[in-house]
């Protein structure tokens, strides 16, 4: 199973809001700056995790944007289920468009099922803050590529 980039750049920007100080904002240049990603494709995950209620964005002349929820309350499993946009591993597990001849008798999507559900509830137990526990070294790196 491989996450899309949209995934992965949507908990890379809940990491980086993460490790800011309370109170402390930052804007989608920066965050696309440090982790070399297009501004216009980070403004697209940043306006859905805000839909979300993930983050929020402050408009203005001292606007950004930083967490909506504390990290404790960001489940990891969830900003997955909600941010991909096909958790269909294989052809079958499609309601329309499966055009596979074995489906009928095949045990392969039950097994397939499985594995996607146990995928999902070993990310449920984790939150945002459970991946911040090294915060100190993970500031020290968006430092080190701020100043690089």
């Amino acid at each position: 199973m491989q996450l899309t980039s949209y995934t992965e750049y949507a908990l890379r920007v809940l990491l980086f809001l993460g490790t800011l100080d309370e109170g402390e904002k930052t804007n989608i240049k920066e965050i696309s700056t440090i982790f070399s990603l297009s501004e216009h494709h980070l403004s697209k995950i940043v306006h859905e995790l805000g839909k979300l209620g993930y983050i929020e964005t402050i408009r203005g002349r001292n606007g950004g944007i930083r967490l909506a929820k504390r990290p404790e309350e960001i489940i990891v499993g969830a900003v997955v289920r909600e941010t991909e946009d096909n958790l269909s591993l294989v052809e079958c597990f499609a309601s329309h468009g499966n055009e596979c001849i074995l489906t009928p008798a095949c045990r392969l999507r039950f097994v397939l099922r499985e594995a996607l559900e146990a995928f999902l509830r070993v990310l449920d137990t984790y939150t945002i803050a459970d991946l911040l526990e090294n915060r100190t070294s993970l500031r020290a790196l968006l430092k080190e590529q701020r100043d690089g």
